[in-house]
């Protein structure tokens, strides 16, 4: 809006000019996502002790979360809010990708949210059964997936880390691979969310990383220096990452251990959804693998964990899944579990920038 607003004055006043760089633009989205956050986030953890909308602990998991009992969760709902209102103050609201990417973290938001409900409601962590979450969130990407697919000019070759040259075109594949990637991402963010500011230091690094691609592909010219395919319109997605980046570290604040309040399946999944989609639209499907390479580890240690008990009557290749929970049972301190994820998290974002140049 404020890019609507003020940007037509710069014919009159030379400084309102400014707001026509996306560079301006995505810094003061974050920025105002973080202060967002830090008036509403005390208001909010408050209400939700009110309504004693607490944490459940699953009876299996670590003795030691067995004291976060209790400590009040949905609290994505403030990254929501802020990223959303952020964006919308911020972003050029003409361009599609940026009303398509806040509806995917609105719609697997509201999923979220009723897990996290009925989760609350029945005093379990449960949720809302597996199939029917798993049913909408397919639901959703595919809608997304197959207005890609339609739009004029979209293209449905997938770009191959290391290989510039290698740039298969699926057709119709490419809707299934897309929504593969948003439900994917979502459910892979949900299952590294075990740990106080786990998941959202991670989160934080792949929207920053995914911001300089949504920059580099919204810009012709560095998109044809650097060789990668060029979208036009996705330069503005950089405002969301911004807004994104300042409503994790705002959030980061209340929820580093030990945490005041937990994002829980509201944060969760529209976290990852939004980064799927960021992944499509930009043409960095693949990329997404190394980008989020925490969240892949941790997803495949789940299913690894799950794959082998069953094949091997019963027995299990970690302590606990997903991989956190080994390490915590394996004696490592809750915090020292948290930052080295977050080391790993950072080096493998390094090497997913460097692959623009490894081709």
């Amino acid at each position: 809006m404020l890019f609507h607003l003020l940007y037509p004055l710069h014919t009159t006043y030379s400084y309102f000019n400014v707001f026509r760089y996306i560079t301006f633009r995505a810094i003061y989205a974050a920025i105002t996502a973080l202060v967002i956050c830090f008036v509403i986030g005390p208001w909010l953890i408050r209400k939700l002790q009110e309504l004693q909308i607490g944490q459940t602990i699953r009876e299996d998991g670590p003795n030691s979360h067995l004291t976060k009992k209790g400590t009040p969760t949905m609290g994505g709902i403030l990254i929501i809010f802020a990223v959303t209102i952020s964006t919308l103050l911020w972003a050029n609201l003409t361009v599609g990708y940026i009303w398509l990417t806040v509806m995917v973290m609105l719609g697997f938001g509201l999923i979220g949210f009723l897990d996290d409900y009925r989760k609350f409601t029945q005093q379990n962590s449960r949720g809302v059964p597996g199939k029917v979450r798993l049913a909408a969130e397919v639901a959703i990407a595919l809608f997304v997936s197959t207005i890609l697919f339609l739009k004029p000019g979209f293209s449905t070759t997938v770009t191959v880390p290391f290989f510039k040259t290698v740039l298969p075109d699926l057709g119709w594949g490419y809707v299934l691979l897309a929504t593969f990637i948003i439900v994917g991402a979502a459910n892979a963010v949900n299952l590294t969310d075990g740990l106080d500011g786990l998941a959202i230091g991670p989160a934080i690094t792949c929207f920053m990383t995914y911001l300089l691609f949504a920059y580099f592909a919204g810009n012709t010219k560095i998109a044809s220096y650097l060789q990668v395919p060029y979208v036009a319109g996705t330069g503005e997605l950089a405002i969301f990452c911004g807004a994104v980046v300042g409503a994790g570290i705002g959030f980061l604040w209340y929820n580093a251990y030990p945490a005041q309040v937990f994002m829980g399946d509201v944060g969760a999944l529209s976290l990852g959804g939004s980064l799927g989609t960021l992944a499509v639209l930009t043409k960095q499907e693949i990329l997404l693998a190394i980008v989020g390479g925490i969240f892949v580890l941790e997803t495949a240690s789940v299913i690894f964990q799950v794959g082998w008990f069953k094949i091997s009557n019963g027995k299990r290749i970690f302590r606990m899944a997903p991989l956190h929970h080994h390490f915590e049972l394996k004696g490592w301190a809750e915090p020292k579990v948290i930052v080295r994820f977050w080391i790993i998290s950072i080096l493998f974002a390094l090497v997913a920038i460097s692959t623009l140049k490894l081709r």
